[in-house]
């Protein structure tokens, strides 16, 4: 598939700024819930389902899972109900995107919500919430209340013989729900831990045990102005197997934070240094490493962040970012880009991480349970100047240990930082360890 890079392309966020975007009366104003018009009037379910799968678009949320693809294994028992659920717990460090996009422009959700619905038949669909947003929570049921008004949801939606009842869950506050089956279980009232798979959600271990999709807030979102243009044309917006426009949570030592909506396919270079953008490196300082994906992907060094090992520059895409595996490179991962200059203590921001995956653990695999408090102890033995040198082969060893042995990513996701953070800055860690103080 050949894309082209549509520089000043925006799906998600060309009304974000218009005030009162977030009331459904402007909001339609600027062509929303046209899509709803178009799906339940002129579309059938499964027709709304090729056009995703022909948008080429993967899942939002972290792993890059084509969403189309993940559609079509939703099983339709007969008599069975289906349920769509949006995880909108975002409770990766880094990451700030789709609470954007929910205090910003509501009905941008709640209209994917709507279109993404009928497309899977699911007649009760939910968004998971973490529990610290409660005034985001707000603003989405103000603005699901507007929709029902409008006739939007409910019986009926538009005379189309379509029911739908959208509701707002808010979350306990915990890292481990937003994985897709700590998250129904949480939703069904119980603790938030993960279920082993198979079975699937989609194809009977979802909600309630019943055939269920759950998406990120920024995929379903997009789904509207998919069914609105077609997947072929979103197809043409990015590059090769990375379609379509992404939002970018972008914070660290840049001269401009915030949220942004780029075409994949930019060079990173562009992305960090392009006013347009974050706007380069804060004043008086050099580009050290990067986080490119949320805090639990492989962190790079400047080198490599730029470029990849043969010397071409880094893509913003699954692909590029991905390109020599963890050796050399990263994920796309939530989208959560964190900069760091030469003043950052990679000993001290990899603590850091693995404080917050120790403390998120749910304590239901070994390997994590344990694996993560040992890695919290020895980064802080490191940090505050009782370290020793086979404490960083240590690490290493955790972390294998670790990895790919957990029911959920969790455990991944604590140990890609720790052994990224040795692979590609060991001497910091030995510096520590020989000068046998803390200076962060």
């Amino acid at each position: 598939m050949i894309c082209e890079i549509k520089y000043n392309m925006k799906i998600l966020t060309e009304h974000i700024d218009v005030q009162g975007i977030e009331t459904i009366d402007v909001f339609r104003k600027h062509g929303g819930y046209a899509a709803v018009e178009k799906a339940l009037k002129k579309m059938t379910p499964d027709e709304v389902t090729e056009e995703v799968k022909k948008s080429g678009i993967r899942g939002r949320g972290g792993a890059g899972f084509p969403m189309g693809m993940k559609w079509s294994f939703l099983a339709k028992p007969e008599g069975v109900p289906r349920y769509l659920v949006c995880n909108a717990d975002e409770s990766e460090p880094g990451t700030f995107k789709d609470h954007y996009l929910m205090m910003k422009s509501p009905h941008t959700l709640i209209e994917g919500m709507i279109v993404s619905s009928y497309a899977l038949g699911a007649n009760t669909s939910y968004i998971y919430i973490r529990g610290e947003l409660m005034y985001v929570a707000t603003i989405l049921e103000k603005a699901i209340q507007e929709a029902r008004d409008k006739g939007f949801l409910g019986k009926n939606i538009l005379g189309s013989g379509y029911d739908l009842d959208l509701h707002v869950q808010l979350g306990g506050g915990a890292y481990i729900c937003g994985e897709e089956t700590a998250l129904l279980e949480s939703l069904e009232g119980k603790r938030g831990n993960p279920r082993n798979k198979p079975p699937f959600p989609a194809v009977k271990g979802g909600l309630w045990q019943c055939p269920t999709v759950v998406n990120n807030v920024e995929s379903i979102a997009t789904t509207a102005w998919i069914v609105n243009n077609g997947g072929d044309e979103y197809a043409k917006i990015g590059i090769g197997r990375s379609t379509g426009t992404k939002l970018i949570s972008a914070s660290g030592h840049i001269r401009k934070p915030g949220v942004y909506e780029i075409p994949l396919g930019i060079t990173v270079e562009d992305f960090i240094y392009a006013d347009e953008w974050c706007g380069g490196i804060r004043d008086g300082h050099k580009l050290k490493a990067v986080v490119a994906g949320g805090s639990s992907v492989p962190i790079l060094p400047a080198e490599l962040i730029l470029k990849t090992t043969n010397g071409e520059n880094r893509l913003m895409t699954y692909e590029s970012l991905s390109d020599g595996g963890f050796a050399t490179g990263t994920m796309l991962g939530s989208g959560g880009f964190v900069v760091m200059d030469e003043t950052t203590c990679i000993v001290h921001n990899t603590l850091t991480f693995g404080r917050f995956y120790h403390h998120e653990s749910c304590g239901q695999c070994s390997p994590c349970r344990e694996g993560t408090g040992w890695m919290d102890k020895v980064l802080y033995r490191i940090e505050h100047g009782q370290g020793r040198q086979e404490d960083i082969d240590l690490l290493v060893d955790v972390a294998k240990k670790i990895e790919g042995n957990t029911i959920c990513p969790l455990g991944d996701a604590a140990a890609w930082p720790v052994a990224a953070a040795i692979r590609h800055f060991r001497d910091e860690f030995e510096w520590h360890i020989n000068h046998n103080l803390k200076i962060c």
